[in-house]
């Protein structure tokens, strides 16, 4: 997905290819029904390789049926058609790279695992890897460095993006008023969506 060339309108002129960069997803900033779609379009864009594992995907289902009230199975459909849309996406077996892992939140530990998985059957060694989460107490910096990987959030991740190209993120975020109309809530601002999101620094850009 890195050499995903998005033109500009009418114009042949490709937007520059951002780095290979793979981003674990973890089951919290899953959680969102605005910043899931949201990322998976910027992926789609070439922002980033997406990364996940099934254990990811059962907490990420679990904790959405029981906080938003959502079906099971209505859950389930849109995670097969996740792993559909991205079918490198999903780091497979993890557990032996959890080994050696004890700083970090033992409940996250699968989290890190999972990317260290996916970078071991790349077909070539990503120039990132990065854990993305809202819970960036639970992950053990220096742990992760020593592993070659590092953390962050979303809101710095997407102002990130946007510093490098602010014409590829506006182009996602397009979409975002869809989202939200989907989850029947009244038309809003942009920028106060993104707020809501927690996104405060790619709001105030914007």
């Amino acid at each position: 997905m890195s050499d995903l060339h998005v033109a500009r309108g009418g114009d042949a002129a490709p937007l520059p290819v951002f780095p290979s960069l793979y981003l674990v997803l973890d089951a919290c900033v899953l959680m969102s029904s605005v910043l899931r779609p949201l990322l998976l379009d910027l992926a789609d864009a070439g922002c980033f390789h997406p990364v996940w594992s099934a254990r990811i995907g059962d907490e990420w289902r679990r904790n959405a049926a029981r906080i938003w009230q959502v079906s099971p199975e209505v859950l389930q459909a849109q995670w097969a058609a996740m792993n559909a849309r991205f079918p490198d996406a999903d780091a497979g077996d993890s557990s032996a790279y959890e080994v050696g892992l004890k700083y970090s939140d033992p409940k996250d530990v699968h989290v890190i695992a999972a990317g260290l998985a996916r970078r071991a059957r790349a077909a070539v060694r990503p120039d990132e890897l990065r854990v993305l989460t809202w819970n960036l107490k639970d992950f053990d910096r220096s742990e992760l460095r020593r592993a070659g990987m590092e953390v962050r959030d979303p809101d710095r991740q997407l102002f990130e993006w946007w510093e490098r190209d602010a014409e590829r993120v506006t182009a996602a975020l397009a979409k975002v008023p869809d989202y939200t109309r989907g989850l029947g809530r009244p038309d809003e601002e942009l920028t106060a969506t993104l707020k809501r999101e927690r996104l405060y620094r790619l709001a105030k850009r914007y």
